[in-house]
């Protein structure tokens, strides 16, 4: 038995797991405390210093809650920080792209027809455009423009459009799309590792020092809390997307991202506005329905000519087995009809998970997918719809296992 690509493969769900429980429970928190700022209403006999109040009721009790704008005049004796959900968050993040994205360079992150370099080249443009578009970020906030929030966010639209272009111009669509949403969620974690608890510990060394805490670094933060409010939805759409070949996989995909960007924020919108209580702007719901019919009709625009296959190094080495001939035979007879640029399985349209297995290349390229889906697994074919027999999987599994070693 393969045992380290068993491993890795339960490794690689374990960190996705982790990371889905840290997301819940930081996007939770971020949603809750956006409403609940957007709800607070000042009335008479409140507390010095206290900038408004919400009554509050959830699981049987009711809860009263106040807001400083910049702290109390005695500091707590117990203070709760909210910024572990996002720490927790972009490692496990990082840490699940490394697993998936960097080990699986040649398979998910590298596409030769678009950009032909190495492994250790890709991994480095991948790093690097996530740090470098922290900091153009940051000192775009650091600005003038910054004066004026919503400019601000007009400004850096455009940027995040060419930003998905470029990296359809570099990497795989599916890892094209991947890094659109690590890099956005890169913006939104050093927001609050770089500016928003730095400057909330600001706050509370000069409450502690008996001075007179500055209200701009609450302005500051309250500002970076906004966008990372606005950018939520549009990261989680992303980080689903590898899922959905007709999301990354189409020629327009940079521009379905630029859309997905759009609606995020017209949701986004909507329940900030009824949560501050200034209205029910119901036309958000429309406007972001006809974006997202948009979206599909993009997704069905053929895609470009790729021109020909080149095999990556580890397909050669399972292209040069013993048992690929048969293994070959095998998979384009039990998995091609459904897993081809044109199914021909009755009910399936698009290739699924835009994996084809219709030439030599791409079942040696998918080689650990066959193996643990059809070899160590039974999940394909679904309901093994084709007949695919205990002999046939045997061989893929003596085919990877040798290959491998």
């Amino acid at each position: 038995m393969n045992n380290y690509a068993v491993f890795w493969e339960w490794l690689s769900f374990g960190v996705r797991w982790l990371h889905v429980i840290t997301a819940i429970a930081w996007i939770g928190s971020s949603f809750y405390f956006i409403a609940l700022d957007l709800g607070l209403v000042k009335r008479e006999g409140m507390p010095e210093g206290a900038h408004g109040e919400e009554w509050q009721v959830h699981g049987g009790g009711f809860y009263h809650i106040q807001k400083y704008l910049v702290a109390p005049a005695r500091m707590p004796e117990q203070l709760i920080w909210f910024k572990w959900e996002s720490y927790a968050t972009w490692m496990s993040g990082f840490f699940l792209l490394a697993i998936v994205y960097y080990a699986g360079a040649d398979l998910y992150l590298i596409d030769r027809n678009v950009l032909d370099v190495s492994q250790p080249v890709a991994i480095l443009i991948s790093i690097g455009s996530l740090a470098l578009g922290w900091v153009l970020y940051d000192q775009l906030c650091r600005s003038k423009l910054a004066d004026n929030d919503t400019l601000l966010m007009l400004v850096l639209f455009p940027i995040l459009v060419v930003i998905a272009w470029g990296y359809t111009q570099l990497f795989s669509g599916r890892a094209a799309f991947l890094h659109l949403g690590a890099f956005t969620a890169t913006i939104m974690s050093a927001n609050v590792f770089l500016i928003i608890i730095p400057n909330q510990k600001i706050v509370v060394a000069d409450l502690i020092a008996g001075r007179k805490p500055d209200p701009k670094y609450g302005k500051i933060a309250k500002t970076r809390s906004l966008h990372n409010n606005y950018l939520t939805l549009p990261v989680i759409f992303l980080m689903l997307s590898n899922h959905y070949p007709l999301a990354f996989a189409t020629e327009f995909n940079w521009v379905i991202a630029a859309l997905i960007f759009l609606i995020g924020v017209l949701i986004r919108h909507y329940f900030n506005t009824v949560h501050a209580r200034k209205g029910n702007p119901h036309w958000t719901w429309g406007a972001a329905t006809v974006l997202f019919i948009i979206i599909m009709w993009l997704s069905t625009v053929p895609a470009a000519l790729t021109g020909e296959e080149k095999p990556s190094a580890s397909a050669e080495r399972y292209m040069q087995s013993t048992h690929f001939a048969a293994v070959r035979d095998t998979v384009m007879g039990r998995c091609s009809m459904c897993h081809a640029a044109e199914p021909a399985w009755d009910g399936i349209h698009f290739t699924p998970k835009s994996v084809k297995l219709e030439t030599e290349i791409q079942v040696a390229e998918h080689a650990r997918e066959i193996y643990l889906q059809s070899g160590r697994s039974h999940a394909m074919p679904p309901s093994n719809v084709s007949g695919m027999t205990k002999e046939e999987r045997a061989l893929i599994v003596a085919w990877f296992e040798e290959a491998s070693k």
